[in-house]
């Protein structure tokens, strides 16, 4: 199994990852081991999460949402489903 998740840093930003261990990613994120982006925005929180068959799928989904809005990172990690197509980007021809 594998995991996608988003962590809310202290300055009010959203960092996008995955891995296989969450619970050990998360703390090593805590206590400023994690990613460097994290390290100089602590605290960060757990505020969304989802489970995968493996870490391709779970790379993929993160590199999904690394480039979705930040509105639309908000509606995700508040569970506001219906909200996620009307918030895509309009793509200009």
């Amino acid at each position: 199994m594998a995991f996608t998740y988003m962590l809310l840093c202290s300055d009010n930003t959203y960092y996008v990852g995955s891995t296989r261990h969450l619970e050990k990613r998360l703390e090593q994120h805590r206590v400023g081991k994690g990613a460097d982006y994290t390290r100089r925005r602590l605290p960060v929180k757990l505020v969304w999460f989802e489970e995968h068959e493996n870490v391709g799928l779970a790379f993929a989904r993160e590199k999904q949402v690394q480039n979705w809005s930040r509105a639309k990172r908000e509606a995700l990690a508040e569970g506001r489903w219906g909200d996620l197509a009307s918030l895509a980007r309009k793509k200009f021809s």
